[in-house]
């Protein structure tokens, strides 16, 4: 009987295609999967799963392993609910996600080289009732606030983020993916999972995140695209005796903002050009750069192809902006909110501003800094430290002032590469910037945190760098 899935019908096509071709490589350029294999790891796995009722919901924590096609198709196959938990995640973190998704079961890969294995849950009998579209992938998302909640996806909108992907990126199925970044993360799952299934786009299987292992890897992989984060791009600069990359010839930015000092030096040394890459979780690509001129910071270039954007206040300086695409997810799980998410419509919280070569992020709405009623945009005050000499990273943040939340004074983080003071720092900004804009405190750190997806959390940063803390020497994150 044929499939009404899109993205399994997808998979036939590339199956019928692309049967005795390698699909999945490890970092030496060896063949883990064919498409062939692919297929018959998935028909495996789903003899594995049969126990499971339609809309069950199956996390999947095994890292960039070479069975994410094959058990992904096994679930869609079997109508099951697929929920991508990274690798990374603490036990409480997911107990917490497995519980606000109802999961039935676990798929874990225990050792590494081993296949992964099923773990029943206590809810494995207990099913969703999903009403009229069951989803086929639950994407997990904190949003604004620290509280976790899951984004509903069907196959068409997971299919026509793939598409839309491919299409303006140009990737094909002559090219090899470098899978380094998480797949259990949304750009991962887009750049590099369902363009695997959908179009045939081969991918080597990464699991060593040190950059020197990335960029060796990349050489004898024979990799011609890699999907990565600025701080990779950041540590392949600063390295000294790296190797040239005759193969690689696509460069993708994404996850985090990138600076153009980094885009700059980065091109520099490699001969290679970065392109910035916009998503969002909710509803997959949304801005492309696909000149790479990169003349102001947080530069994302124009809509992807597929993609209709609309700035919701056009007078504005900067503006949130409405998405429309045929990949906007159907709502979030358990607690809709229709209008920031739904109807083939999603709505970022990212402020941006609109010019003739395309868009730029200028900050978020939660990040705005409320400084005795004046609005401080964090962003504005990071561009003007990097204007300094010699600061590498600023990030800004609110601190709350007193018993109340609703006043904050503005702090910032920087990294620099050379002798420079907190009190240097200060009257560059007290010599430009409006007195409201200004840092109270100016915290010189030898690296800012990130998590595994290269973002940082100025919320995280409020926390370490309390008012409680006002009182001990400046110090360094770390000791």
């Amino acid at each position: 009987m044929k499939s009404t899935d899109p993205l399994l019908n997808a998979w036939r096509q590339t199956l019928r295609r692309a049967k005795d071709r390698p699909a999945i490589v490890n970092t030496c350029g060896e063949v883990l999967r064919k498409f062939a294999d692919v297929e018959k790891r998935a028909s495996d796995f789903e003899s594995n799963v049969e126990m499971f009722s339609p809309g069950s919901v199956i996390a999947i924590q095994i890292g960039n392993h070479e069975d994410w096609p094959s058990i992904l198709i096994a679930c869609l196959r079997r109508h099951l609910v697929v929920l991508p938990l990274e690798q990374s995640m603490n036990d409480q973190q997911r107990d917490a996600a497995v519980e606000l998704c109802k999961a039935s079961a676990v798929v874990s890969a225990v050792l590494s080289g081993e296949p992964p294995r099923i773990f029943r849950l206590g809810t494995a009998d207990a099913t969703t009732p999903w009403g009229e579209h069951s989803p086929s992938l639950l994407k997990l998302t904190s949003g604004t606030t620290a509280a976790p909640r899951a984004i509903r996806f069907r196959s068409h909108q997971l299919l026509a983020d793939c598409n839309q992907i491919c299409d303006t990126m140009g990737i094909s199925d002559t090219d090899l993916n470098f899978g380094v970044i998480p797949i259990s993360h949304s750009y991962g799952f887009s750049n590099l999972l369902t363009p695997l299934i959908a179009r045939g786009v081969p991918m080597v299987v990464s699991r060593d995140r040190t950059p020197r292992a990335i960029l060796s890897d990349l050489v004898h992989s024979n990799a011609t695209v890699f999907p990565g984060m600025p701080v990779f791009y950041q540590a392949f600069y600063e390295m000294e005796h790296v190797p040239l990359l005759p193969k690689l010839r696509l460069c993708i930015s994404a996850g985090a903002p990138l600076q153009r000092a980094v885009s700059k030096k980065f091109r520099e040394k490699f001969n290679l050009t970065i392109h910035s890459f916009y998503g969002a979780s909710e509803c997959g690509g949304i801005c492309y750069e696909r000149e790479t001129t990169n003349k102001e910071e947080g530069f994302v270039g124009q809509p992807m192809k597929g993609i209709s954007i609309e700035l919701l206040n056009p007078n504005a300086r900067a503006s949130q902006i409405q998405v429309r695409s045929a990949a906007v997810a159907d709502s979030y799980f358990p607690e809709p909110d229709e209008e920031k998410l739904g109807n083939g419509i999603f709505v970022p919280d990212d402020l941006l501003a609109r010019d003739d070569s395309g868009f730029r992020i200028v900050g978020r709405i939660s990040d705005v800094i409320n400084v005795a009623g004046k609005k401080v945009n964090p962003a504005e005050v990071e561009a003007h430290l990097l204007r300094f000499n010699g600061v590498r990273q600023a990030v800004v943040f609110g601190r709350p002032v007193g018993a109340g939340l609703r006043n904050e004074e503005v702090a910032a983080c920087v990294v620099v590469s050379s002798k420079i003071t907190e009190g240097d720092l200060l009257r560059c900004c007290r010599a430009a910037l409006s007195t409201w804009q200004v840092p109270k405190r100016i915290f010189v750190v030898d690296t800012i945190p990130m998590n595994e997806r290269g973002k940082i959390s100025r919320r995280d940063l409020a926390r370490r760098f309390s008012m409680a803390d006002e009182s001990s020497p400046l110090r360094r994150l770390g000791s």
